[in-house]
């Protein structure tokens, strides 16, 4: 039987999924607040960087995966403008329908589309989009080179695929980040969200994910080129590029 992580536990890979549902329908309702929070705001930044480096245009047609309440889609649909398409793509009904929420009551509506889907197995035809962003989703996935490879499929030759996630952060770093990620996190999710377990996940999570060298090896076998990365905050989070050529 195939196993994967969750979080620091190993279970069925036919599993994950359902579990990882299980935490993002928890903590959908207060995703937005919480984030703001675990961060001191520092994501937006994150994101806003991100945005830079996809060098999207207008009338571009952009694939968000893992869309989640469309902090980084909403950016990007400015970008495209009206004669481009910004399709926010999230495996979890809940997240997905928290971005259209946010996304209709700030008008954004013209120029984005939505689509529940598995980031495994994107529903799209081959050379599709001009650029693939997917932020803070690919360490939930359970078969992260297979989504990386529908992410390459789905591009078209000369597309560019950004990757934003947390990292491995500098040796200096660690003790207090170990110390905030396992007893700061949980707390607030539990205070804030109603949800401890799940921020505790969260926090296993992103030590399970590939460190930023492992990440740029794992896009290069999923046929990216010209991959390079750039750490954020003293590389708690990195960015990744790499292009389909």
């Amino acid at each position: 039987m195939r196993t994967t992580h969750f979080g620091f536990e190993q279970i069925p890979a036919r599993d994950k999924a359902r579990r990882v549902a299980g935490v993002f329908n928890s903590v959908a309702p207060k995703y937005d607040v919480m984030n703001d929070l675990m961060s001191f705001g520092v994501h937006r930044l994150w994101k806003q960087y991100a945005l830079l480096l996809t060098g999207a245009r207008k009338g571009q047609r952009v694939l968000d995966v893992a869309a989640g309440t469309g902090d980084l889609a909403a950016r990007l649909a400015q970008h495209v403008g009206p004669t481009g398409e910004v399709w926010l793509c999230d495996i979890n009904g809940c997240m997905l329908g928290q971005g259209r929420d946010r996304l209709t009551d700030r008008g954004i509506i013209g120029n984005v589309r939505y689509v529940q889907a598995d980031a495994e197995n994107l529903p799209f035809p081959d050379d599709y989009f001009d650029r693939v962003t997917i932020a803070f989703g690919l360490r939930n996935v359970t078969d992260q080179l297979g989504a990386l490879a529908s992410m390459h499929r789905v591009l078209k030759p000369g597309g560019l695929l950004v990757v934003l996630e947390f990292s491995k952060p500098r040796p200096w770093l660690k003790p207090l980040y170990d110390l905030y990620s396992f007893k700061v996190l949980p707390l607030m999710g539990r205070l804030v969200a109603g949800d401890a377990d799940s921020y505790r996940y969260l926090a296993e999570s992103i030590r399970m994910h590939p460190d930023q060298a492992a990440l740029r090896e794992m896009m290069q076998r999923a046929g990216f080129e010209r991959c390079d990365y750039y750490g954020l905050s003293a590389d708690i989070c990195a960015l990744h590029r790499g292009y389909k050529l």
